[in-house]
């Protein structure tokens, strides 16, 4: 982790909380923060799996153009004499 190194960043970080929402509230506050980690996480980890299937799916109903031509159309500029 990043942060192991610069562990008096976290310390301040630490104090000021306390110092701004005191004693009282600090659960609280420890606990809405780990509540909003864990729904990035699995908003996150959601996302990633739909990539992954969609990457997965082949896509057929996109309407794109196969790698076969076209036999049936017609141009305007071909005439039959």
């Amino acid at each position: 982790m990043p942060f192991l190194n610069h562990w008096y960043i976290l310390l301040l970080i630490l104090i000021i909380v306390l110092i701004i929402y005191g004693p009282g509230k600090l659960p609280e506050v420890g606990g809405a923060i780990g509540k909003a980690m864990r729904e990035f996480r699995r908003a996150t980890s959601d996302l990633q799996d739909e990539f992954k299937k969609s990457a997965s799916e082949p896509n057929r109903d996109s309407g794109t153009p196969t790698d076969q031509p076209a036999t049936d159309v017609k141009s305007t500029t071909d005439t039959k004499a």
